[in-house]
């Protein structure tokens, strides 16, 4: 499977940070798509398969922990990391023990560097 085929689903409502990684990945080959709370994003899961998610904890309507525990009990098996401004050990491992593989704090991670984590993990 090449770069190209490669999809990723972005839930995050910051709409400027959205665009970005949407924008930025789509640039590298991948197919981004943003939605903008966690219920959006177990909705797109249902209509589409994604290679990985790229989801924020803190978000109206369903947070990041609605959409991942949503995600488990629907049955799917994707991976996804956390981008969040909280800082917070305890939210963190909360988000792991539900089933995040990495979390990101977007203000100490540059969205370069974010991309070459999404390169990397879906080599």
């Amino acid at each position: 499977m090449t770069v190209q085929q490669k999809r990723i689903l972005i839930i995050e409502d910051e709409r400027p940070m959205a665009k970005a990684l949407e924008l930025k990945l789509g640039h590298e080959g991948f197919e981004a798509l943003a939605v903008f709370n966690g219920k959006e994003g177990i909705e797109e899961l249902k209509n589409q398969k994604y290679d990985i998610v790229l989801c924020d904890l803190v978000m109206p309507i369903a947070d990041g922990f609605y959409f991942l525990k949503n995600m488990k009990a629907e049955g799917f098996d994707i991976p996804v990391t956390i981008l969040t401004n909280l800082s917070q050990d305890e939210d963190n491992k909360k988000a792991i023990e539900l089933g995040a593989k990495d979390v990101f704090v977007k203000s100490n991670t540059p969205i370069s560097e974010i991309v070459d984590y999404v390169k990397n993990a879906l080599k």
